[in-house]
């Protein structure tokens, strides 16, 4: 017999493990906003902030991409969902810390969810209304800085599916 058999205390860490997949979403973010490729061709890149192409002579000409309604608008929906994301890691965080559980996990699947949705808006957007609207005559791909984008999106997912589960039900029969 375990000693969790003896206290009648049987420790399910989904909520840690929420607030841990919640926090890699958060840095994937970050580090997503940050990167300067998204879309990269052999003399191209382009951020979600700046466009570069190299001139004939070697050198790296940038501009804004803020200059369009859909950069602008997948720009706002990513950084709405940032966010988002870090006011649930924040307030899963202190509920966690505190020891009241119950209380907003619910709030925060609810928060996590409706950055999930944001999130894969942009990024459905962006390839969509980049390739509608590209000059490129060259072969273009959608680099790592999207593919980070992804994977908060997924994180973040999983973070709202775990703080949605029930375990308090299982966990309130043995006090």
């Amino acid at each position: 017999m375990s000693a969790a058999d003896e206290d009648g205390f049987l420790l399910r860490p989904f909520k840690l493990i929420a607030l841990l997949c919640a926090f890699i979403a958060l840095a994937l973010d970050v580090a997503a906003l940050l990167s300067p490729a998204w879309v990269t061709s052999e003399s191209y890149s382009r951020s979600l902030w700046v466009s570069c192409i190299q001139a004939r002579d070697g050198v790296w000409e940038c501009s804004s991409t803020l200059q369009t309604d859909w950069q602008i608008a997948a720009l706002v929906l990513i950084l709405t969902a940032a966010t988002i994301t870090l006011l649930s890691f924040l307030l899963s965080l202190t509920s966690f810390c505190l020891g009241i559980y119950k209380r907003y996990y619910r709030v925060v699947a609810i928060l996590l969810f409706a950055a999930v949705v944001l999130h894969v808006c942009a990024l459905i957007l962006y390839p969509i209304k980049f390739i509608d609207s590209s000059m490129l005559m060259s072969y273009h791909e959608f680099n790592w800085g999207y593919g980070l984008g992804w994977g908060s999106a997924v994180f973040m997912l999983g973070a709202a599916i775990l703080y949605c589960l029930r375990t308090d039900l299982y966990e309130d029969a043995y006090y």
